[in-house]
């Protein structure tokens, strides 16, 4: 598999078949793991960064999985291409900019990905769409085992798994979920459901994670503390909030529905003409329109516009993709025309439902 091949289809993420999937885009969940013996990367010199990342690619290539992964060196990558791991949620904006010997094994669907060298050593990572916490992280989990019997981990009787970052230590585990919240957010509503996560320990942050703003009306909602719980308490904690978030976005979505329903349509169906007629525009504003527009799929008002084509917008509108697409480095205003017009053939010859 090459990057072209990523390029032509979607992320099994994005398919929107997945439990509650109206609501919740995908469920991930991710591992922090470091090699005993080895410095931590902060303090890792350049060779010891190099033999890491062969020793750890050699071990991930020799796992069962391993015959199923694609390994992309990350150095060798241009910039185009490692912000394109980046859109896809296959990689960090860290690791896609970090120094040094790094790479990144991808899983035929983008279920799976492997960080060699991101902030830790390795950084293993499940993607799965709609509510699936609980088997991404059996996913994951089998994963790790693997590797875990061949590569000795950093891991302390006393702390867990040993990493970078303290608020990692003990399971080394960062699972979230991404919601994608309009409805909230015109009423202006969404304040509550920080408040309400807050209080159980876990964090919200954007759509592409720790240090992003919220955008498209997306939030992924995850757990902070690691050291003390274990994997199924930290995954039921998230399991015990977000259906009661999933459940009251879908009760405001239908009660501005039946009070509001003018006001609902004009939001949706002007959204959807100016995504349909757009010459140029920018990627904020087509975050916007495109939020809109998935919320009036979900609510039957665009029956002739599949969820799966709307979740693809999001992600290959994004700079990289058109670049990608075009085979070409494009300055801002020649990516909003590429978007425009990207976007036109995407939508061509869809109708909105008659009042």
């Amino acid at each position: 598999m090459d990057l072209n091949e990523l390029q032509s289809r979607a992320g099994e993420w994005l398919d929107g078949t997945g439990p509650e999937s109206d609501i919740v885009i995908s469920s991930r969940v991710r591992l922090a793991r470091n090699v005993a013996d080895f410095p931590f990367l902060s303090r890792a010199n350049p060779r010891e960064r190099g033999e890491l990342e062969a020793l750890l690619r050699e071990q991930i290539e020799g796992t069962a999985l391993g015959q199923d992964l694609s390994y992309f060196s990350l150095p060798t990558l241009t910039q185009v291409d490692r912000l394109f791991l980046v859109e896809r949620h296959l990689i960090s904006r860290e690791h896609a900019f970090g120094k040094g010997p790094r790479g990144v094994a991808i899983g035929p669907f983008e279920t799976i990905s492997i960080m060699v060298n991101e902030e830790d050593h390795l950084r293993l990572q499940a993607l799965r769409s709609g509510l699936q916490l609980r088997k991404t992280w059996e996913e994951i989990n089998a994963v790790d085992d693997s590797l875990e019997r061949s590569v000795n981990y950093a891991f302390s009787p006393q702390f867990g798994y040993l990493t970078v970052c303290p608020t990692n230590v003990g399971t080394g585990m960062r699972a979230s979920v991404m919601l994608h919240l309009p409805a909230l957010v015109m009423t202006r509503q969404i304040d509550k459901v920080f408040q309400a996560v807050a209080k159980i320990n876990l964090a919200v942050r954007g759509l592409y994670g720790e240090g992003t703003q919220a955008s498209g009306d997306f939030y992924q909602i995850s757990n902070q503390p690691t050291l003390g719980k274990s994997e199924t308490e930290i995954i039921a904690n998230i399991d015990s909030v977000i259906p009661k978030i999933v459940e009251y976005e879908r009760a405001v979505r239908e009660t501005l529905l039946e009070n509001k329903r003018e006001i609902v349509e004009d939001k949706v169906w002007r959204a959807f003409g100016m995504l349909q007629s757009a010459r140029t525009i920018n990627s904020e504003e087509t975050m916007d329109l495109l939020s809109a527009v998935r919320m009036g799929v979900n609510l039957g008002l665009l029956p002739d516009l599949e969820m799966r084509t709307v979740n693809e917008l999001f992600i290959f509108t994004q700079p990289a993709h058109l670049q990608r697409l075009e085979r070409s480095e494009l300055n801002s205003p020649e990516r909003d025309i590429t978007r425009a017009t990207y976007i036109r053939k995407r939508l061509a010859g869809r109708r909105p439902a008659r009042s």
